[in-house]
């Protein structure tokens, strides 16, 4: 039997406008990209609970499937703790250009203080990526990146974390960001089709909503990735419990901005 989150992509994409890109097209011109990040990972600073989850994330083929390439203009939407800067920043520093936004913290405070992060510039520092008194989620007010004509957005394990408000700010702050043809790249938790809210899915969200979401911002869903899929995770319980934790179904989006 086919697991939900492939049977979701299968109505989605009969739903929703389509471009196939074919792996060998994903991959032309990787190859300098891939040494880059091969690097990175290897890197002896490198945290041991960051090394830990590299199997699970499995980044090299997330980002290639994503397009990325070395001397692209990126952001990266909320780091967190900045397990994928740690591996973006070097990869980008020679020829590209690397920013982060929303909720960069913990990201300046420690990882922008070591040796190598020089470059990164910290983008939307008027932004307000809160969670109000008593509320469940966050929102996002003054979301403005002030970036302009970047080839890719990225935001990882983030968009559960918002309010429908902030969903719609932090999208259109990415459409307003990229050029013509940029790609908004997207990977999060699966919550089951149009569950209703509760303690155990709070950070997981419905990819069918994501896409109408995203789409309405003006983006076109141009791939999608089973990287991380988890036929084993049944989509019933919070990602943080010790059953599910680095073992959840997660999905993985590629938008490319269209002309409204």
């Amino acid at each position: 039997m086919s697991h939900p989150i492939h049977r979701i992509f299968v109505l989605a994409f009969l739903s929703f406008s389509f471009i196939g890109i074919s792996l060998s097209s994903r991959a032309e011109g990787f190859d300098a990209t891939r040494e880059k990040i091969e690097a990175a990972l290897t890197d002896a600073s490198r945290p041991e609970k960051d090394v830990a989850r590299d199997k699970n994330r499995r980044p090299i083929e997330t980002l290639m499937f994503f397009g990325l390439r070395d001397d692209m203009k990126i952001v990266e939407l909320i780091p967190g703790g900045g397990w994928y800067t740690r591996i973006l920043a070097p990869v980008m520093r020679d020829k590209g250009d690397f920013s982060i936004a929303y909720g960069t913290g913990r990201v300046e405070e420690n990882l922008l203080r070591e040796d190598g992060f020089d470059k990164v510039v910290v983008l939307a520092k008027d932004s307000k990526f809160h969670r109000p008194e008593g509320a469940r989620l966050y929102t996002l007010e003054d979301a403005e990146i002030n970036a302009r004509e970047a080839d890719m957005v990225l935001t990882f394990r983030n968009y559960h974390n918002f309010d429908e408000a902030g969903r719609m700010a932090m999208n259109d702050a990415a459409y307003q960001a990229l050029k013509q043809g940029g790609i908004y790249a997207v990977v999060d938790h699966t919550r089951r089709h149009m569950e209703e809210d509760s303690s155990e899915n709070r950070r997981r969200f419905d990819p069918v909503k994501a896409i109408k979401e995203i789409q309405s911002a003006g983006f076109e869903l141009e791939d999608y990735a089973i990287l991380h899929a988890r036929p084993d995770d049944e989509l019933r319980y919070e990602v943080g419990r010790k059953t599910v934790t680095g073992n959840t179904d997660r999905w993985t989006l590629k938008f490319r901005k269209a002309a409204k």
